[in-house]
């Protein structure tokens, strides 16, 4: 397989991939091609490499450095904005986990707290929304501090846990 053929499958497999972590398809794919590129790129680069608009490339590399994963690179003498992704992979993930648990875990979290204190109407219906609400508040919690663990790892601890959890 050619570079450009290989480079081409990973950006638009990076950017399907993307929308299972909760970003669109354009943004995963600028992460992929600043992932894979050796030198940090201007947003004229990335608007020619991905064949998008300056408006799609400017919000979505604003959503990327809102996730925490692309940083902007100043280089002495240019006037255009540079862009880079950084390489460690565990990095990412632990990034990407902080982010979704900031975006989607604590406010379910704060929900579930907020709703236990529900106590009008059948207290039948009550007692049942309060146990599962409840359960479902719990699993949360664990769930958050497992990604709150991750998230604080080191690449040593993550390596053991998957090992044991492999055997």
């Amino acid at each position: 397989m050619h570079y450009e053929e290989g480079k081409a499958k990973f950006i638009q497999s990076w950017g399907t991939l993307g929308s299972a972590w909760g970003i669109n398809k354009a943004m995963g794919q600028i992460h992929a091609l600043l992932l894979i590129s050796e030198d940090s790129l201007s947003t004229e680069e990335i608007m020619e490499e991905l064949k998008i608009s300056r408006g799609n490339a400017n919000m979505n590399i604003r959503g990327l450095i809102d996730w925490g994963i692309v940083t902007k690179v100043y280089k002495p003498g240019e006037r255009k904005e540079y862009f880079t992704a950084g390489k460690d992979i565990l990095e990412l993930a632990r990034q990407v986990s902080r982010e979704r648990r900031r975006r989607e875990i604590e406010p379910v979290m704060r929900v579930l707290n907020e709703i236990q204190g529900v106590n009008e109407g059948d207290e039948r219906d009550i007692e049942h929304f309060k146990t599962v609400t409840k359960d479902l508040g719990e699993f949360t919690k664990q769930v958050d501090g497992a990604l709150d663990k991750f998230s604080r790892s080191d690449k040593n601890w993550f390596f053991q846990v998957l090992m044991k959890m492999m055997r």
